[in-house]
């Protein structure tokens, strides 16, 4: 076993969590500072339209990004369930499977990307004074597309193997790069928005290129020279990725109806809602950094069939968030004002975000038992189950109840809505977790 890896199959299961989960919360909010500092520096030196432009290219990329998720969420279940059986033949064979497709998938998507810039933009009604730069910024990600799907994964393989650490060194080097490209591509070099593309591009590739020479200098992994992968282990990732990367265009395509509520009440409840879910995404990071050190510790046990040990990291996965979630709770309701003051200033805008903010953090530790136990039931292989899962989630319950509250309440039914849904689904994470055969999934035969 290597020095930061971690065998999940035995020892303290709530000394593990936390020291495996904590590395975890802080490359995401790492990864969040990126997406901000980026902002940051094209908004102060290229302006609102630059911004704009580089808003709307995200949306893209996000969706491109997602279906890598989905690859690496499938990563994620065969690799741990590999290293909990101690199979480094089947570690290594999936590894070349997985690193093949990725390769294979980069390029396609790079290519197609490239050529179909301007005309993506065009189907989502980019401004024609934004068209010109979001195409130049848009094209150059997608040449550069290979790195980002390449650090993602090495960070997805070294979790599956119980280290949480040394990913931080990746995407440290990735923000660190960025945070001094940026400003000297943009503004020195007078590169424009072209100088901020290429700035994002760099810092992924260097970051990339470092840790995959880091991780085949120590024997992280047991990669190999890439070889045509088996079809079966292609259809396997194909099984898994396919519905996750779906259910991540369930959550994308659920927020955007939820967005449709909220305009209804006009520019002050957009903005004050706007500001609120970009604290959200701040907020809700230990939840999804214990999603994922659960589902990596679960998969493990359940590649050995330890039910008893997977049961006990749901419980202390769902109480450790609930300490957690509790607490930012707490914290939210005290000091929510604050905090939405650091966006926006027009007073009814921050009095809607505020309420908002409020209401909904107090339903945070129901949503992150939905993150706990859909986490572990990923971890078996049933990636078909939790994107049913998300589909009642945001389909069923969410965006009706937020449209049917709002319609009764006003525009404090929109968190009161969304609250209740986030309690209803936790119930339905749970009832499935207890009582559905997502134990029963096997995966390798």
């Amino acid at each position: 076993m290597k020095k930061q890896q971690h065998d999940f199959t035995q020892g303290n299961i709530l000394k593990q969590l936390i020291f495996f989960s904590w590395p975890i919360m802080f490359t995401n909010l790492l990864q969040t500072s990126y997406q901000f500092i980026d902002s940051l520096w094209i908004g102060n030196l290229l302006g609102a339209n630059a911004l704009g432009a580089v808003a709307v290219s995200s949306t893209i990329i996000f969706t491109v990004l997602s279906f890598v998720i989905g690859l690496n969420n499938a990563a994620l279940t065969i690799l741990s369930q590999q290293k909990g059986r101690d199979n480094e033949e089947g570690l290594e064979r999936y590894l070349n499977a997985f690193v093949v497709i990725l390769t294979t998938i980069a390029v396609l998507l790079g290519s197609i990307g490239f050529v179909f810039a301007e005309g993506f933009l065009n189907l989502l009604g980019t401004p024609e004074s934004m068209l010109a730069e979001a195409t130049i910024y848009l094209r150059i990600n997608f040449l550069g597309i290979l790195f980002l799907f390449g650090y993602n994964f090495i960070s997805t393989v070294l979790r599956s193997l119980g280290d949480s650490k040394t990913p931080m060194r990746f995407v440290m080097l990735a923000v660190g790069l960025n945070i001094v490209l940026d400003p000297l591509f943009i503004s020195v070099f007078n590169w424009g928005i072209e100088g901020a593309a290429i700035a994002t591009v760099v810092s992924q590739g260097v970051a990339f290129l470092y840790g995959l020479i880091y991780v085949l200098y120590k024997k992280l992994a047991p990669f190999r020279i890439p070889s045509l992968p088996a079809w079966k282990e292609v259809g396997l990732i194909l099984h898994l990725g396919i519905p996750s990367g779906l259910q991540m265009a369930v959550i994308s395509a659920g927020s955007a109806a939820i967005i449709s509520v909220v305009t209804s009440f006009g520019a002050d409840a957009v903005a004050g809602f706007g500001t609120a879910q970009r604290l959200d995404s701040l907020l809700l990071l230990p939840a999804h950094a214990l999603s994922t050190a659960v589902g990596s510790m679960a998969g493990q046990n359940i590649g050995v069939k330890n039910w008893e040990r997977v049961r006990a990291i749901a419980k202390y996965g769902v109480l450790y968030n609930l300490a957690i979630m509790f607490t930012i709770a707490i914290l939210v309701v005290f000091f929510a004002e604050y905090g939405i003051r650091l966006f926006i200033r027009e007073e009814e805008a921050v009095a809607f975000g505020t309420r908002y903010l409020q209401i909904i953090a107090l339903c945070y530790p129901f949503l992150g038992i939905n993150f706990i136990l859909n986490g572990v039931v990923r971890a078996a292989g049933a990636m078909y189950q939790v994107l049913i899962l998300n589909i009642i989630s945001f389909w069923i319950l969410r965006f009706p109840l937020t449209a049917l509250f709002a319609n009764i309440l006003g525009e404090i039914g929109i968190a009161i809505g969304m609250g209740s849904s986030f309690i209803i689904s936790s119930l339905f994470a749970f009832l499935y977790f207890r009582y559905g055969k997502w134990r029963k999934k096997e995966l390798f035969t």
